[in-house]
């Protein structure tokens, strides 16, 4: 029997295999039917075909997946719908044209081509569907599939996963897109592919992502959160303790990702790959093999245990305190350890050179402390959930966790914002075992652990702080997931194509 990540997305001819039945399903219904009046409204034809994928919540591993290290999230049933028309080949116009149901957002119009260049300088929302389409043909083309000649798209796009918030809203528009794409020319792949394709996609947006939000809204299964491990990537069920319940909070903090890449999310991976070259140097390796050997901190994980054992440990952070001093490095003392220029270091990429340009120094001694802490959490987190330890010891121990990485994601990797301390401290101190940022930060939502039984006296209260606090911006605790797995409060996870 193949494994849950090699079988392909699956296709539905209704939506009850994907939205159960009750309210949830008549909701879907009337917004299946608004999004087909909307699409004939725009584009005078019916849609071929929809897909879906749904946004995430990252329990713990943040900011380590583009390190090669194994995070664990849980798909959310916020998601996004993409409906789609492929023209025939004998229709004049061929155009991408991408418009949503949402008003916010204005049409784009863009030619039929899959060598265009996305023009980073002047951020649009269509280019994340670009992405996709990017990422289809350059994905075919390597597997030997015959593309032919593009042809014109009609494709309208309907989001709930709220945009900045952590929720991997990007991703999930990115890989619905991809899927859309995929069977509008009538072509599957298995998920876990397909994984791997939407991440190297939505790098063409300037990113440089690690996976972990595509891997889960491709690969998510009912029920459950998914250890992803990368290289390659691969999903295991981890069914989450009962008696618990994870509320996730938006602090209405926008984290416009893409748009401040160079000086928060890309900087954060230069310093990363900057930490590692650095500490491969520090273990015994020649400057020019670490340049073209070390990409990730993973990479230098073996050298930096190997240290740690002789004196006692396995924890790799040992190193990182004997070779990385805590005050910032500049360009000149990193360029005199690697007898080379950043610019050459970093392959002369032009996202990795925009960073160049904006930083004025480098944490390497943070970063990688992060990194390599985070890492040993998620671990530790997954271990608990399948300890003996009774349902008590299991959540206070996650709690712990939680608030361990948040602490490491404020301090040492400095992305957290004022909104988000404030929300998280707020949900500790009324009943949260523990509270994190959750997603890239600087922005974005917080996930709280809370014991079902408070739950609803836990939103009411946090919900009146706040609201009371907060003078200048608001916070919204915005949904509520049950971690109780026999429960089917997210009753369908899987992305999804609805004929």
């Amino acid at each position: 029997m193949a494994k849950h990540e090699e079988l392909p997305i699956p296709i539905y001819s209704s939506l009850e295999p994907v939205y159960g039945e009750g309210s949830q399903l008549e909701e879907a219904q009337l917004r299946f039917n608004k999004l087909k009046s909307k699409f004939l409204e725009v584009f005078g034809h019916p849609p071929d075909l929809f897909a879906r994928s749904p946004g995430r919540v990252n329990l713990i591993g943040e900011h380590i997946d583009y390190e090669g290290y194994s995070v664990l999230p849980m798909a959310i049933r916020q998601d996004t719908i993409v409906a789609i028309r492929k023209h025939d080949k004998g229709e004049a116009e061929k155009l991408l044209r991408i418009a949503n149901v949402n008003d916010k957002y204005t049409p784009c119009t863009y030619p039929a081509d899959p060598n265009q260049e996305i023009d980073l300088k002047n951020h649009r929302w269509g280019h994340y569907f670009i992405c996709g389409y990017k990422g289809y043909y350059e994905y075919a083309k390597s597997k030997g599939v015959d593309v032919g000649v593009p042809v014109g798209l009609d494709v309208l796009v309907d989001g709930t996963v709220p945009t900045g918030s952590g929720l991997s809203s990007s991703a999930a528009f990115v890989c619905s897109s991809t899927i859309a794409i995929m069977a509008a020319f009538d072509v599957n792949f298995p998920k876990k592919e397909l994984a791997q394709v939407t991440c190297d996609c939505e790098r063409h947006i300037g990113t440089l992502s690690g996976g972990m939000d595509q891997a889960i809204s491709v690969m998510a299964k009912t029920g459950f959160a998914e250890l992803i491990d990368f290289n390659p990537i691969r999903a295991t069920d981890v069914q989450l303790p009962a008696g618990g319940t994870f509320v996730i909070a938006h602090s209405l903090a926008e984290s416009q990702k893409a748009v401040t890449a160079a000086i928060n999310y890309n900087n954060r991976v230069v310093e990363c790959r900057l930490a590692a070259i650095v500490l491969g140097i520090k273990l015994g390796m020649k400057a020019p093999e670490a340049i073209s050997k070390v990409k990730t901190l993973s990479d230098v994980e073996a050298l930096c245990v190997q240290f740690a054992r002789d004196r006692y440990s396995n924890d790799p952070v040992l190193a990182v305190k004997e070779f990385l001093k805590e005050e910032p490095y500049t360009t000149e003392e990193i360029e005199k350890i690697t007898e080379k220029n950043l610019p050459s270091i970093l392959g002369d990429n032009p996202t990795s050179l925009d960073v160049l340009k904006a930083a004025k120094h480098f944490k390497l001694h943070q970063r990688a402390a992060h990194v390599y802490s985070e890492a040993k959490r998620v671990h530790a987190f997954k271990d608990t959930v399948s300890s003996s330890f009774s349902e008590e010891e299991k959540l206070k121990k996650l709690g712990d966790l939680m608030n361990e990485s948040h602490y490491s994601c404020s301090v040492l990797y400095e992305c957290s914002c004022p909104e988000l301390e404030e929300l998280v401290k707020v949900c500790r101190d009324n009943g949260a075992l523990g509270a994190r940022l959750t997603g890239a930060g600087w922005g974005g939502c917080a996930v709280a652990l809370v014991k079902e039984s408070i739950v609803p006296q836990f939103i009411l209260i946090c919900f009146c702080i706040i609201r009371n606090n907060s003078t200048n911006r608001g916070v919204t605790l915005v949904s509520m997931f049950l971690l109780q797995s026999r429960q089917a409060v997210q009753p369908f996870l899987k992305s999804s194509l609805t004929a």
